[in-house]
């Protein structure tokens, strides 16, 4: 797998890199970005992949979250991909709004057309993304985790729930916890998806974990929300994934925060205790 290096920057006694390939399940070129931290120089370290929220890129976190210089004392590499394909040829929303499309690719694998040639996320993180990074940075496979916030952190919750053998690790800011039940995921997955609401279901943290029965013990789930964040009534319902945690008896710990909103400060208020979390798990602590 090739890809080309767009920029790197000292970090930390590390790099942050910035970086571009040929996708071949998006059919398109993807960017991504690598924070490595100093210990990576001597052997193989943990990795942790974070996914971003509507309309970010892969720079967002990696410029915004000050996540840096605690992945560097706990020796952790950070991965983010795009949210989303991207390019010329790539269908964007016909009605031009910002929750659909380019920069809304919510973490599924589109079947709709024009949709299913490009919009495949999940196929990318879960598989084309994780093998590039294991094949040209060095990362330990064995010691992953994943986190996200807002639809990111939808997508993190799918994705490790659904991967308890790649993902040891899981955790989410003010994620989509039910996105059947509100505007932005029925919209997502009706476009990409189609109207089989069954098809839905896999892409839905709640559901998932409410339809889970006894198995191998799962990675515990780390989530926090604030308070006065504007999309929490009508578009996160963490009650929701609190009531399917409890009932499935899946180990959630969820942190309400007053005062606290949708945005950056939030996450960088926080990031360090979701690092931490993830070391423990990783066993880089």
């Amino acid at each position: 797998m090739e890809i080309e290096k767009l920029s790197e920057h000292g970090c930390h006694g590390g790099t942050v890199g910035f970086y571009r390939h040929r996708s071949e399940v998006n059919d398109c070129d993807m960017r991504f970005s690598v924070f490595v931290p100093a210990e990576a120089r001597s052997a193989r370290v943990p990795v942790l992949t974070y996914l971003a929220g509507l309309t970010c890129t892969e720079e967002t976190f990696m410029i915004k979250a000050g996540a840096q210089r605690d992945a560097a004392r706990l020796g952790l590499m950070l991965v983010a991909p795009d949210t989303s394909p991207r390019g010329e040829g790539v269908a964007d929303d016909p009605a031009g709004d910002w929750d659909f499309g380019l920069g809304a690719g919510f973490y599924l694998d589109a079947v709709r057309s024009p949709w299913a040639d490009h919009y495949n996320m999940y196929s990318y993180v879960t598989e084309e993304l994780a093998e590039l990074i294991d094949a040209q940075f060095p990362s330990d496979p064995s010691r992953q985790g994943i986190f996200g916030h807002s639809m990111g952190g939808h997508g993190a919750l799918t994705i490790g729930v659904r991967n308890p053998d790649r993902y040891r690790s899981i955790s989410a800011f003010a994620p989509i916890c039910a996105p059947m039940q509100c505007p932005w995921g029925r919209k997502a997955f009706s476009g990409y998806l189609g109207d089989d609401t069954d098809a839905w279901r896999k892409y839905d943290a709640s559901e998932l974990i409410g339809a889970l029965g006894d198995g191998p013990e799962r990675p515990p789930l780390r989530v926090d929300q604030g308070l006065a964040d504007q999309f929490l009534t009508q578009q996160l319902h963490p009650d929701l994934l609190e009531k399917a945690c409890k009932n499935s008896g899946y180990p959630l710990d969820l942190r309400r925060h007053e005062n606290y909103d949708h945005g950056y400060y939030f996450i960088a208020s926080f990031v360090r205790e979701h690092l931490n979390h993830h070391a423990r798990c990783l066993g880089s602590v």
